[in-house]
């Protein structure tokens, strides 16, 4: 399989690092609270300090843990995962 820089995918992918590059710097240099990607994974997944830990934050917070074991292993073993 050959990739270049012409194709759509490629593009596709680069232009959304770019965007999310733009974003995540834009969120950076405001440093309003909330408006970062980290920020905004603790709050969907519950993560913030003082958090009741119930039953479905429990589970979201598996959900992340889970996806994030399967993206690193994923990466790692070149998609054997």
């Amino acid at each position: 399989m050959t990739i270049t820089y012409t194709d759509p995918a490629t593009i596709g992918w680069l232009a959304w690092l770019v965007y999310f590059l733009v974003l995540e710097g834009i969120a950076l240099f405001n440093s309003k609270p909330g408006d970062t990607l980290s920020e905004h994974v603790w709050i969907w997944f519950g993560t913030s300090k003082g958090r009741e830990k119930t039953g479905w934050v429990q589970f979201r917070r598996f959900v992340l843990a889970a996806f994030m074991f399967w993206l690193g292993a994923h990466f790692l073993t070149g998609g054997w995962v």
